[in-house]
């Protein structure tokens, strides 16, 4: 009978031995499955941070990119546009200096007469002056350039006058034009120069 209990207690230990084993074991195991869980956890969680870094290096290279090729393409356009401000400015040019040429051969003209000229003649070389005088209103009024009108008597008007003195003068009113010494000149609406007047008043 003792035997038997020896047994049981025996029987007994041993269960409660394989109990704490297998306990251990679980606890072991969940242990590892839990680490294990982590690792996982942590190599999802730096896979995903390489990839947004990643995507983060892609996109910012692409916008670099992007950058670039906006300005490549301003900096030519600014180039061309420059260029072609510079040819528009040169043929702006030529075209005014051709429609001049004229008047200007024909001064040469008058100078060469008027060296020759004696007291019969001065009437023809002042008539001739006069008529490179139109010849070079014509000019203007070709490329568009107008005379501003501006008479004795006129209303000063500082958009278009600049007085440089001034008169008292009975036979006209306050701040009027009381002499023209330089004509102005206007090209579409924009003065180019003013007209040079005495006022009065």
């Amino acid at each position: 009978m003792e035997e038997n209990k020896d047994e049981e207690i025996l029987n007994s230990k041993e269960e409660e031995t394989a109990e704490e084993v297998s306990a251990e074991e679980a606890v072991s195991e969940n242990k590892e499955k839990e680490e294990t869980a982590e690792e996982t956890e942590e190599t999802e969680e730096s896979a995903e941070a390489e990839e947004a870094a990643e995507d983060s290096g892609n996109k910012q290279d692409e916008l670099e990119k992007r950058y670039m090729s906006l300005y490549a393409e301003y900096d030519n356009y600014r180039k061309r546009t420059q260029k072609e401000k510079e040819s528009l400015y040169a043929d702006a040019v030529a075209d005014v200096t051709k429609e001049f040429l004229t008047v200007i051969d024909n001064i040469g003209r008058a100078v060469e007469t008027a060296k020759g000229a004696d007291e019969n003649s001065i009437g023809k070389v002042i008539e001739g002056i006069e008529l490179l005088g139109k010849q070079a209103g014509d000019t203007l009024a070709k490329i568009g350039v107008e005379e501003i009108k501006a008479e004795r008597g006129e209303k000063f008007d500082p958009n278009l006058h600049e007085a440089v003195m001034h008169v008292e003068d009975e036979d006209l009113g306050e701040q009027e034009i009381a002499m023209v010494f330089t004509k102005g000149y206007m090209y579409k609406g924009k003065v180019i120069r003013h007209v040079v007047v005495q006022v009065a008043n």
